[in-house]
């Protein structure tokens, strides 16, 4: 795992959904019994999202979860433990699921964690068998590891693009500004403030605002006057 973070590290890797991948395709190799990992995430709203999915069913359990609204791997993450389906022909919590399920994906045993809990966003972490009864003690006490494992390179990948975009974003900003400036002959200051202005009346992010600016190479003279070479920003 901490190859695994280095080596996203001196990339400047920031693809979450690859890098979960790339985990889960070692996590399955230490978990007794699992056969393909994926991660469920679910937002304030309930929409469903699969991470690091490493077998076409790991996305088709969470769709089968998204169909019939109910599964281990959304009781793991809203209730904050660990969900053990031992055989979806005898499981009887989730019904509906476990009926979906079996006839869409190969699965015939599930192994649930709780991943974590991000202000309106929960996620777990999911094993999946196709025999029943493979998961163990064992499992459960090496899936906890990989849990928190997995959840400190959730971390790391989300930081490092939070970093990246923030690095693009202030690019953007003082490339827009450049071209303000050099288009109307105003300083720093007031081409900032100009892109603020422009954020506020179109109710746009100021990160997306200069991108557009830059994008379009032609700053938008259509906020003031045509017959002033300046914006009117402070007087000037």
């Amino acid at each position: 795992m901490l190859e695994l973070v280095e080596g996203w590290q001196q990339r400047g890797h920031d693809d979450l959904d690859v890098a979960l991948k790339q985990v889960n395709d070692a996590n399955v190799h230490v978990v007794p019994g699992a056969r393909s990992a994926g991660i469920t995430v679910v937002d304030a709203s309930g929409i469903i999202t699969t991470l690091g999915a490493t077998s076409e069913d790991a996305r088709r359990l969470d769709d089968a979860q998204r169909a019939t609204g109910e599964g281990p791997c959304l009781s793991a993450a809203w209730e904050q433990h660990t969900v053990h389906i031992e055989d979806f022909a005898t499981e009887r919590r989730w019904p509906r699921f476990c009926d979906t399920a079996s006839d869409q994906t190969s699965v015939r045993s599930v192994l649930s964690f709780h991943l974590f809990t991000d202000k309106d966003t929960v996620a777990a972490l999911n094993f999946h068998a196709r025999s029943s009864g493979v998961f163990d003690q064992d499992s459960v006490e090496a899936g906890l590891l990989v849990a928190a494992h997995t959840m400190v390179a959730w971390k790391l990948v989300s930081r490092e693009r939070q970093f990246r975009s923030a690095l693009a974003n202030r690019d953007a900003i003082g490339q827009a500004k450049g071209m303000l400036m050099e288009r109307f002959g105003i300083d720093a200051f007031a081409a900032f403030e100009l892109l603020k202005r422009l954020s506020q009346d179109t109710n746009t992010k100021l990160s997306v605002v200069a991108e557009k600016v830059v994008a379009a190479d032609q700053p938008p003279v259509d906020r003031w006057p045509r017959s002033r070479r300046r914006p009117p920003l402070g007087g000037v």
